[in-house]
């Protein structure tokens, strides 16, 4: 593996670069995510039992003290609580939207490796192209041994370009459908949270 690195050129540094990168936010997110999933599981199973005992001023206090994105949206619906169920949902829907891009945090810096990866590849394939050329020119000869060492890196610079760009796309995908199962159950858990404000004698305590 290491002598196929060092026989492709250059541009093979930057591309590791690039996969180092990648990876950091790859740890990155797969901690972010596995952490606010924890937290909010945990969370929307107590919540509902702190608000029976506690009431609505119990459950703010107990959603401020939790990091999950769901306290968020909980907290802020519980401080309209007097104001109706309509401005409620309106709150809902609002600060939903703003965990919903923190939850997408960093994916950008995802998608930019999946695309400068291939095209770094591609730029190191001209590049082993010309240099093939080159000693073709300097060589008076055709012959194979000539442009093996071109040819071979402007095949390895494309190879491991799409390799690092499938890497982290699969990783990109599964952070997605993370963050897909996050809002539908961040949603879910909002519902239950006003049918049980709508329907139960709640006070705030």
């Amino acid at each position: 593996m290491v002598k196929l690195f060092l026989d492709g050129g250059p541009f093979m540094w930057p591309l590791l670069g690039l996969l180092v990168i990648g990876l950091v936010f790859v740890f990155e997110r797969l901690y972010a995510l596995t952490t606010v999933t924890a937290k909010t599981k945990a969370f929307t199973k107590d919540i509902r039992d702190i608000l029976e005992e506690k009431g609505v001023d119990g459950a703010i206090k107990a959603c401020e003290e939790s990091t999950s994105p769901v306290a968020a949206m909980f907290s802020e619906a519980l401080r309209h609580y007097d104001k109706g169920f309509e401005k409620m949902e309106k709150s809902l829907d609002t600060i939903g939207a703003l965990e919903m891009t923190f939850l997408e945090k960093n994916q950008i810096w995802l998608s930019t490796v999946i695309v400068i990866a291939p095209m770094l590849g591609f730029t190191g394939t001209v590049a082993g192209m010309v240099k093939a050329f080159q000693d073709i020119a300097a060589a008076n000869d055709m012959s194979p041994a000539v442009v093996a060492t071109g040819i071979s890196q402007a095949l390895l610079t494309t190879l491991f370009g799409l390799i690092i760009a499938m890497i982290i796309q699969i990783f990109q995908n599964f952070f997605l459908y993370q963050i897909d199962n996050l809002v539908v159950e961040m949603e879910k858990n909002s519902l239950d949270l006003l049918d049980d404000l709508e329907n139960k004698d709640i006070k705030k305590k």
